[in-house]
C-alpha cells in the first residue's frame, strides 16, 4: 500500500510540474505571438508613430500648444531654481546659516509698516554691549558698519569699494576669513591700527600679480596697511561679492564719523541654542531702550531662514501663476488634439470597418485611438523639454543669471502632457469604439 501510495503521489507531482511546464510554455507562446500586453502596447505604439509620421507637419502643429506650453515651464523653472540657489548661497554666506542679525529696521512688507519704523533709533555700540552683557547664551557678537569709498594703490584706484568697520569679535564669523596672509587681531582692533584686510577682486584690481602684503594703501585717503586678502566667494548674478576692504571700528569712525547705524551679528554657543539666544538679545535691546511691555520693537532682528523665507513665498506665488497659465495652454493644446483626432477618426471610418469587420473589438479600436492621442501629446511634451532646455542654457551662457535643471520639471511636464492627451482623447476614441463596420465599410 505504501509503495502505491508513493507511486501515486509521484505520479501526480510529474503531471502537475509537466502542467505548470506547459502553462509556462502557453504563456511564452502567448507573449512572442503578440497576445501580452508587453506585445499589444509595443504594437499600439508602433501603429501611432507610424500614423503620427505618415502626417508630420499636421502632427507638428497639433502639439505646437504643448510644446510652447511645457518649454516655457522647464525654461522657466530651471531659471527660477538657478536663481534660488544663487539667491540662498549669497544669503547664508552674508548673513550664516547659524548666526542672528540686528538692525534699525526689520523685515517690511507695507508702506505703513516702513513709516512706523522710520523713528527707529540707530543701532549702536551700546546696543552691542547690553546684547554682550545679558546675553546668557550667546557665543559672540560683533559690530559692522559699512560705507562706499574709495581705495587707491599708488597709481591705481577703485571706486565705490565697500568699507567695513567690525569690531574686535569679528573674527568669530565665518564670513571672515583669509587666504593669504591673516585676519587682523582683537588687540589690533581695540588699539585701532591702521591695519585692512582686503577682499579678493579688490586685491586683484589694485596689485594685480604683486603681493599685496604687508602694502601701504589709502582707504578714503588714509594710509592703511595689507594684513591679508580674504578667500574669493562665488559672484551673484555676475557681480562680484569680493571688492571690499575692512578695518578697525575705531578707525572706521574717525573715517565716517560715529552716526552710521551699525549692522549687529551674534552667534549662539551651539546651533541649538539659537532661538534663545535671540530671545535673550531681544530683552537685553527692550531694557537698554527702556520699552515698556506694550511697545513694540523698534529695532529688527532676524536669521538668514527668516529672508529664505520671505523670499520663498515670493517664489512660490510666482510657480503658482506659472503652473496656473501652463495649465490653461495645455488645455487649449487638449482641445486642438481632441479636434485633430476627430477628423482622423474621421479619415479612417473605412479602416475602422475593416478592422472591426475582421474581428478587432471595441476596446481595441478603443486602445488605438487613445494611444495615438497619448502619444502626440507627449511627444509634443519632450520636443519642449528639450526646448525649454535649450532656452534656459542660452540665457545662462549670455546673461548672468543661473540656470538649474530640475528632474521633477521635467515629470511635471510630460505627467501633464500625457494626462492632457488621455483625458481629450477619450471623445474621439469612444466615437471611433461606436463605429458600426457596416456602415463604416459603406462610406466612400
Amino acid at each position: 500500500m505504501r509503495s502505491g501510495t508513493s507511486r501515486t503521489a509521484t505520479r501526480s507531482g510529474w503531471w502537475a510540474a509537466t502542467a505548470s511546464r506547459k502553462l509556462a510554455w502557453a504563456a511564452c507562446v502567448a507573449f512572442w505571438e503578440g497576445r501580452g500586453p508587453v506585445r499589444r502596447v509595443a504594437d499600439l505604439t508602433d501603429i501611432a508613430l507610424r500614423a503620427i509620421w505618415a502626417n508630420k507637419l499636421r502632427s507638428f502643429l497639433t502639439i505646437l500648444g504643448n510644446i510652447v506650453a511645457v518649454g516655457s515651464i522647464i525654461a522657466v523653472v530651471s531659471l527660477i531654481q538657478g536663481v534660488n540657489a544663487e539667491v540662498t548661497g549669497a544669503i547664508v554666506s552674508q548673513l550664516g546659516s547659524d548666526s542672528f542679525t540686528i538692525e534699525r529696521v526689520g523685515m517690511v512688507f507695507s508702506e505703513e509698516e516702513l513709516e512706523e519704523t522710520r523713528n527707529n533709533p540707530r543701532v549702536s555700540l551700546d546696543d552691542a554691549d547690553a546684547v554682550r552683557r545679558f546675553g546668557t547664551h550667546l557665543g559672540a557678537i560683533m559690530a559692522q558698519a559699512e560705507r562706499s569709498g574709495q581705495v587707491r594703490y599708488r597709481n591705481r584706484v577703485l571706486e565705490s569699494v565697500q568699507i567695513r568697520g567690525v569690531t574686535r569679535d569679528y573674527i568669530e564669523f565665518p564670513s571672515f576669513t583669509a587666504e593669504k596672509g591673516r585676519l587682523f587681531s582683537p588687540t589690533e582692533v581695540d588699539r585701532n591700527r591702521p591695519v585692512a584686510l582686503l577682499g579678493w577682486d579688490a586685491a586683484d584690481r589694485l596689485f594685480d600679480q604683486a603681493d599685496p602684503l604687508e602694502r601701504t594703501i589709502k582707504v578714503a585717503g588714509v594710509h592703511f596697511r595689507v594684513v591679508g586678502v580674504s578667500e574669493p566667494s562665488p559672484s551673484t548674478f555676475g557681480q562680484s561679492q569680493d571688492e571690499f576692504v575692512v578695518i578697525p571700528m575705531g578707525r572706521f569712525r574717525k573715517l565716517f564719523g560715529s552716526r552710521p547705524s551699525l549692522i549687529l551679528m551674534a552667534r549662539p554657543e551651539t546651533p541649538e541654542q539659537l532661538e534663545r539666544a535671540m530671545d535673550d538679545a531681544t530683552a537685553a535691546l527692550r531694557i537698554e531702550r527702556r520699552l515698556r511691555p506694550a511697545e513694540d520693537n523698534d529695532f529688527g532682528l532676524f536669521t538668514s531662514d527668516t529672508v529664505l523665507d520671505i523670499y520663498e513665498q515670493a517664489t512660490t506665488g510666482i510657480f503658482a501663476v506659472l503652473i496656473g497659465i501652463v495649465a490653461l495652454s495645455l488645455v487649449v493644446g487638449g482641445i486642438v488634439i481632441m479636434n485633430i483626432m476627430l477628423m482622423v477618426v474621421s479619415e479612417r471610418t473605412r479602416e475602422i470597418g475593416l478592422r472591426k469587420a475582421l474581428g478587432a473589438r471595441r476596446r481595441d479600436i478603443l486602445w488605438q485611438i487613445l494611444a495615438e492621442s497619448v502619444i502626440l501629446s507627449v511627444l509634443g511634451g519632450l520636443i519642449g523639454t528639450g526646448l525649454g532646455f535649450g532656452v534656459a542654457l542660452t540665457l545662462s551662457a549670455l546673461t548672468p543669471v543661473p540656470a538649474a535643471v530640475e528632474l521633477w520639471s521635467v515629470v511635471l511636464g510630460l505627467s501633464m502632457t500625457a494626462a492632457v492627451g488621455l483625458f481629450f482623447g477619450l471623445y474621439p476614441a469612444a466615437r471611433a469604439a461606436a463605429l458600426n463596420p457596416i456602415s463604416a465599410l459603406g462610406r466612400a
